[in-house]
C-alpha cells in the first residue's frame, strides 16, 4: 500500500437525504453512485471494481451496467464502507483492478423494501440463543449495557451524556442538509422520551433515507481527471464479538483500538496531527468511546473533553461537523456519511467548514460493538 498512492477521486451522497419515498434501496445506491462518478469525471465503463453492503454487489453492478473484475460484499454494519476502502487499497495496489466504486443506499425511513434481517433474532443464531431470551429488544437496550458500566466506573452522569447531542446539534444548525437543526439544551435532551435508560430520544439517531458513493483509483490516474483527489493515508479494521455481552471490557472497544492503531501506523502520523474527526454516533455514548479508544483522550476523560467544548464549533478538535448521526441523518449504516464529511472537510467544501483542515479521521462501528473501521484522509500525500 505504501508504494502506490491511492486516492478518492469521486465522492457524493444521494441527490436528496432524509425522506425519499420515491426511490427503492437499489435506486438509492445508483443515485449516489452516479453522483460520485460525475464528481470524479468518470463513466460507468471506467469502473472495474465494485464494493457495497446491504445489497449484493452483483445486484448493484448489474443495475448500473458494470462488469466488475473485483467484488467486495463485506457487510458487517455501519463500518463496512471503511473496510471497503481498506480492501480497495489492497486490490488496486495488487493490480486486481484500477477503479473501484463503493456504493451505499438505505431506505431506513421509507423502508422500500422492508429490511430483511429479523428482530428478534433467529432462534439458532448466537443472539437468539444467548441474549434475546433475556429480553433484549434491539440496539437501544443492548447498547445501554456497556455504557451503564462506563457510567459506574468513571462516575459519569446523564447530564454528561446529554452534552453529546447538544453540541452536535450546534454543528447541525450550520448545515442546511441536516435532518434536525433546532438548537437543544441539556434539559431538552433529558426531557425527551425515555427509550432505554440512560438513552432518551435525543440521544438516539433518527431513521432516514439516503446513501452515497466513493470512487477510488491511483494518484497517477487521478491527475487526468477533473475531480479533486483526497489521499487515503491509512486504514484499519477489526472485529470483537457478535454478542455485546461478550465484550472483553464494557468500558472500551478492542475493535476500535485495533482498527485505529492500524490506520495511524499505516499513515505514519500521530493523533496531534489530526485536524478533524468523524465518530460514528448512532447513540450518544459512541463518540465518548471513540475519543478514548482512538487515542484522543485518556480513559474516562472524554465526557469532560466534550463538556469543555473541545469538540464544538471553535473547539480544538472539531468532531461530527455535519451534525453527526444524531442530527444530520442516519439511514442505518452511517459510515458512508462520516467519510463523506471527512472528504468534504479536507476538500474545504463542507457546509460547516473548519479552517485549516488537512487531515481528517473517519471512524465507524458495525453492529453492537462487533466491528470497527478507521480511515485517515488528507488533501496532501504523506
Amino acid at each position: 500500500m505504501k508504494n502506490q498512492k491511492l486516492v478518492v477521486i469521486g465522492a457524493a451522497e444521494t441527490t436528496s437525504l432524509g425522506d425519499i419515498p420515491n426511490l427503492s434501496q437499489v435506486q438509492l445506491h445508483a443515485d449516489g453512485a452516479l453522483n460520485a462518478l460525475a464528481d470524479a469525471g468518470l463513466k460507468i465503463s471506467d469502473v472495474d471494481g465494485i464494493a457495497t453492503a446491504g445489497e449484493n454487489p452483483i445486484t448493484i453492478a448489474q443495475y448500473l451496467g458494470i462488469h466488475p473484475e473485483w467484488i467486495d460484499g463485506t457487510s458487517v454494519g455501519g463500518c463496512s464502507f471503511m473496510m471497503h476502502i481498506r480492501h480497495s487499497l489492497s486490490a488496486i495496489s495488487s493490480g486486481l483492478c484500477k477503479t473501484i466504486l463503493i456504493t451505499h443506499g438505505e431506505s431506513g425511513k421509507s423502508r422500500i423494501p422492508p429490511p430483511e434481517w429479523p428482530w428478534p433474532p433467529r432462534p439458532g443464531s448466537y443472539e437468539g440463543q444467548f441474549e434475546a431470551p433475556f429480553g433484549t429488544m434491539g440496539p437501544p437496550d443492548l447498547l445501554t449495557l456497556p455504557f451503564l458500566r462506563y457510567m459506574e466506573d468513571y462516575n459519569i452522569t446523564v447530564e454528561d451524556l446529554a452534552m453529546v447531542p447538544v453540541i452536535q446539534r450546534e454543528w447541525a444548525a450550520l448545515n442546511p442538509k441536516a435532518w434536525f437543526k433546532e438548537p437543544i439544551t441539556v434539559q431538552d435532551v433529558l426531557d425527551s422520551k425515555m427509550i432505554a435508560y440512560p438513552f432518551t430520544l435525543f440521544m438516539c439517531c433518527p431513521r432516514t433515507d439516503g446513501g452515497g458513493a466513493l470512487v477510488i483509483t491511483t494518484e497517477e490516474r487521478a491527475k487526468d481527471l477533473p475531480g479533486k483527489e483526497v489521499y487515503v493515508l491509512g486504514a484499519g479494521e477489526s472485529g470483537e464479538t457478535m454478542l455485546i455481552s461478550q465484550m472483553q471490557d464494557f468500558t472500551t472497544s478492542r475493535a476500535f483500538k485495533t482498527s485505529a492503531n492500524r490506520a495511524f501506523l499505516e499513515a505514519g502520523i500521530e493523533r496531534e496531527d489530526v485536524d478533524h474527526l468523524m465518530l460514528y454516533d448512532a447513540f450518544a455514548h459512541l463518540p465518548i468511546y471513540g475519543l478514548e479508544d482512538l487515542g484522543f483522550c485518556e480513559r474516562g476523560e472524554a465526557p469532560n473533553f466534550i463538556r469543555d467544548r473541545n469538540t464544538a464549533p471553535g473547539g480544538k478538535l472539531p468532531v461530527n461537523t455535519n451534525g453527526g448521526g444524531l442530527s444530520y441523518m442516519h439511514s442505518g449504516m452511517y459510515g458512508m456519511y462520516a467519510m463523506q464529511e471527512s472528504i468534504r472537510q479536507v476538500r474545504k467544501v463542507a457546509a460547516a467548514q473548519v479552517p485549516d483542515v488537512n487531515i481528517s479521521v473517519a471512524h465507524g462501528i458495525g453492529g453492537m460493538f462487533s466491528a470497527s473501521g478507521t480511515v485517515i484522509f488528507s488533501n496532501q500525500p504523506n
